[in-house]
């Protein structure tokens, strides 16, 4: 963590005892109580091992400034998120890492409407920790902590008012659902029985060892969850992060697909029924995304990469849908916030509905093949390397919102940016051709190190 940054591109991550320590943790507590300034906020966390114990430090330190504290307990991102709104708290706080491995663990804030804070309000919370601007209340009005029981079952009968789920009971879907033995077991699992369906879970203990995957749903990570589904003859299968706001996808054949696929059919069958509306995604997403949306007369409203930039400009915009190519579906007449269990019933509602299993919908849709590539630079010359290789390229056809990205006529694309976390340019591309992409990853590599060379 930098000197003046707390809040990476999702929250505040650390190694637990060696970057987030209790101490720490008193005091971010205390600088968000003090942003808040006497309020009621909710507090949960996941299944890490070290989560009572960062939370009991961010509660000492939220009473500590006169805030009032209601402890939801063990909950996923999505859960608390609509709690706090549910339940006009004035604002959040989940102890989690989302995909981090275990030894790491962090704190997400949330603001009364049940979206993650804005940068803008991160700022304010940096500034009162970093300038020791925090405000502890006196003796006899400080802050006090109760129980708040029941949200991950309100939660879930939130999710069911959205689908048609006389429809779907009567599919008896048979879903395996790989909670990565994290918190989406507490409200998955009960959601889809709820539905009608029969549920086959694997990683389901709460462990926060996580003992059966690492957190972070990749393909490579997800082979159990493929073979189970093909070996049981399964509908579909469901794999979630280590906070179950995300899900990746498994078709009856087994099949893995990544975010963006299962995002396109979400779009699809949303916008025949809201013609017009516009979609909001980060430049990093496919163009399969924007096919989609062209195909189906909506708008690509394209923005930087991360959560929370897509929450707030949903909520700019009154958008109500909105996606990330790793698994984030942002289901605003529910929640402008990702949430993997929203879209786990979103895909059972368009399958009853339409009568396609999943590879059938997925199928469907344009074909690219997706490359990722890294170009080592030190933190001080990204700024520079980036402002060259825009000018570079200043002529083609190109977003600079977040990086450069490049759309090529033959329909292939290039992303580069600098990474939020690490000293790296990332490079994503895509094509009609696995061969394209490789060779778009390649070629702009090489650009990027004739540069470097020159800073």
């Amino acid at each position: 963590m930098s000197t003046r940054k707390l809040f990476g591109t999702n929250g505040i991550r650390g190694l637990v005892n060696v970057e987030l320590t209790p101490e720490m943790a008193i005091k971010i507590g205390s600088s968000i109580g003090t942003f808040f300034q006497r309020k009621n906020i909710l507090l949960g966390y996941d299944a890490r091992t070290s989560g009572p114990m960062i939370a009991n430090a961010v509660i000492s330190g939220l009473t500590a400034t006169g805030c009032n504290v209601f402890f939801a307990g063990m909950a996923p991102t999505p859960s608390l998120q609509f709690a706090v709104k549910n339940h006009q708290m004035d604002g959040g706080v989940i102890i989690t890492a989302s995909h981090n491995p275990p030894e790491y663990n962090g704190i997400k804030v949330i603001w009364r409407d049940g979206i993650e804070t804005s940068h803008e309000q991160e700022v304010e919370i940096e500034n009162i920790y970093f300038d020791n601007k925090i405000v502890f209340a006196e003796w006899n009005k400080l802050g006090t902590k109760r129980e708040l029981q029941g949200i991950n079952d309100e939660y879930i009968e939130a999710i069911k008012k959205h689908i048609n789920t006389e429809k779907i009971f009567q599919k008896h879907f048979h879903v395996v659902v790989d909670a990565a033995n994290s918190v989406g077991g507490l409200t998955a699992p009960t959601l889809l029985r709820e539905l009608g369906c029969k549920v086959t879970s694997i990683n389901a203990n709460i462990d926060g060892t996580f003992p059966g995957r690492m957190p972070e749903p990749r393909p490579e990570s997800l082979g159990d969850l493929a073979s189970t589904v093909k070996a049981i003859g399964a509908d579909m299968g469901v794999a979630f992060d280590g906070d179950a706001d995300r899900s990746i996808f498994v078709g009856e054949n087994g099949e893995i697909y990544w975010g963006d696929k299962t995002f396109a059919v979400i779009i699809k069958q949303f916008l025949l029924k809201n013609p017009g509306a516009k979609i909001v995604t980060p430049v990093s997403s496919s163009t399969l995304i924007k096919d989609t949306a062209d195909a189906y007369n909506g708008e690509i409203e394209w923005t930087k990469v991360g959560s929370v930039t897509v929450s707030q400009k949903m909520k700019e915009l009154n958008a109500k849908l909105g996606g990330e190519e790793n698994g984030g579906v942002f289901y605003g007449p529910h929640q402008a916030v990702r949430d993997g269990a929203m879209t786990t019933a979103l895909l059972l509602d368009i399958m009853s509905q339409t009568g396609q299993k999943l590879s059938k919908l997925i199928a469907e849709q344009p074909q690219y093949f997706i490359e990722k590539g890294k170009v080592e630079c030190p933190d001080d010359k990204k700024v520079i390397l980036q402002t060259k290789i825009n000018a570079q390229v200043k002529n083609e056809n190109i977003s600079t919102i977040d990086g450069v990205k490049i759309w090529f006529d033959d329909k292939s694309a290039i992303l580069i940016r600098p990474s939020g976390t690490e000293p790296v340019f990332r490079l994503y591309a895509e094509a009609k051709n696995k061969e394209k992409a490789l060779k778009l990853v390649e070629d702009y590599s090489s650009r990027l190190k004739v540069i470097l060379k020159t800073i």
